[in-house]
């Protein structure tokens, strides 16, 4: 990460993590696909109308995997071989400890949430279901967030990739043994997930106590040590609660589209599969950013840390851009992977033309931020993303959204908080980077 061609290691270094976040995205995608396929419509509506709930609470994991990944590559970088064990082992515990929680807390909130949110009387009771099963998978979620990326900070992307497939293949053929053989319907979707998180979960932790890596995970050093817990916290929580009140803004969103039919419900939540599978592809590139910047901040080598934000910057606009003008051309057939319902494909498109032409930009916000972290700073960002696009968002539904009342109206809102979000962190960012890269590093 610190010698040869940018360009080069970043992109062979972020195809195992783009199929890696793809076949996370495809557990639930798998589960719409099968009950939208073989249990109707209502049964789709119920699992697409927990999606947002569902994002809450895993990005918010995702986002606290992401301090680890950071100061995991920080360490690595600058060869501190204690700071890194430390920060692994400390690590692995304090996902155990918040993917409990935040179980607990998703499956004791969740019909209230829901009822919040304006779910339609009748996907209640389905949605209410599928999610109280999917929760029980959270701890194994944190703890392969936490596995990959700690590998990704070592540079080894490909093993995670492994696993997941593995479980991503259960995922899969239990969806479809549960709904179609046991006819589960709902519950038996939510049960595959849960299983296959498992198996995920338990192979990439065996396989960290097995490596002889300086990342590797050893019983005898399992123990919290309440420095690095800090350092965690202060990178993690703040992208966590990021991602999290990102899809609080959402929610607000979602609100908005339970105010049509259970059609276009349906049809949002079959368009919605194609968010998931973009972010996951530009997200493989914010890792790499943030891992490159960190291994190159940590050895000091400056011109090689804004290189790395550059290039991971073009790398996820371009591929934004090219798969969602794809899903434009090519949107009705995938939406028919989720329902065989022509109005409720016909619906799913209205949110699929306007998205695919504005993924791409999404890149200047998140990326820019992803380079923030790599450099300590995570609270200014996330201030700066929930004022921009959070509070925007909100203020958007209950203005513009609430003078038209058209899906339309309601999409646009995406592009236009990238937009205003992106100019303020770039901004941020510039500053930070002339003031730190001009001192001495580490």
């Amino acid at each position: 990460m610190t010698e040869g061609s940018l360009g080069k290691n970043i992109l062979l270094f972020s195809i195992p993590l783009m199929i890696s976040n793809l076949l996370q995205v495809l557990f639930n995608m798998a589960d719409i696909a099968v009950v939208g396929q073989f249990a109707g419509s209502a049964a789709l509506g119920s699992v697409g109308s927990t999606a947002t709930l569902v994002t809450m609470f895993t990005d918010f994991l995702i986002g606290l995997s992401g301090g680890i990944n950071v100061l995991t590559a920080l360490y690595l970088g600058a060869g501190n071989k204690k700071a890194t064990t430390e920060t692994v082992h400390t690590s692995l515990l304090l996902s155990i400890i918040i993917g409990i929680l935040l179980m607990l807390l998703g499956i004791g909130s969740s019909r209230e949430i829901l009822q919040i949110l304006q779910t339609k009387p009748e996907l209640l009771d389905g949605a209410v279901l599928y999610i109280r099963i999917y929760f029980l998978g959270i701890p194994a979620l944190a703890v392969y967030n936490f596995g990959n990326a700690v590998f990704s900070a070592g540079g080894e992307t490909k093993r995670p990739l492994y696993y997941l497939s593995f479980a991503g293949i259960v995922n899969v053929l239990l969806n479809l043994f549960f709904v179609i053989v046991c006819k589960m319907s709902v519950a038996g979707v939510a049960w595959a997930s849960v299983i296959a998180q498992y198996i995920s979960a338990i192979w990439i932790v065996r396989a960290l106590f097995k490596s002889r890596e300086t990342y590797a995970l050893r019983r005898s050093s399992l123990h919290i040590h309440r420095e690095k817990v800090k350092d965690i916290l202060r990178i993690g929580v703040p992208a966590g609660a990021q991602n999290a009140i990102f899809q609080v803004a959402n929610l607000f969103i979602q609100v908005g589209v339970n105010s049509f039919s259970a059609t276009m419900v349906a049809g949002n939540s079959a368009a919605a599969n194609a968010d998931a599978v973009v972010y996951g592809v530009m997200m493989s590139f914010y890792t790499a950013c943030g891992t490159f910047m960190g291994h190159n901040y940590g050895a000091g080598k400056k011109e090689r840390i804004r290189k790395s934000y550059l290039v991971s910057l073009g790398y996820s606009f371009g591929v934004g851009m090219l798969l969602g003008i794809l899903l434009v051309i090519f949107g009705k057939p995938f939406l028919g992977l989720f329902t065989s319902d022509p109005a409720v494909v016909e619906a799913g498109m209205h949110r699929l033309v306007i998205m695919g032409f504005s993924y791409g930009f999404s890149a200047f916000m998140d990326c820019t931020i992803a380079a923030s972290r790599a450099l300590g700073k995570s609270l200014a960002p996330t201030v700066i993303v929930l004022l921009g696009s959070c509070a925007f968002r909100i203020v958007w539904v209950y203005t513009v959204f609430a003078h038209f009342r058209t899906i339309p109206s309601l999409y646009l809102l995406y592009i236009f908080s990238w937009g205003i979000t992106a100019a303020a962190e770039i901004l941020y960012f510039v500053r930070i980077y002339k003031r730190q890269i001009s001192a001495v590093v580490l």
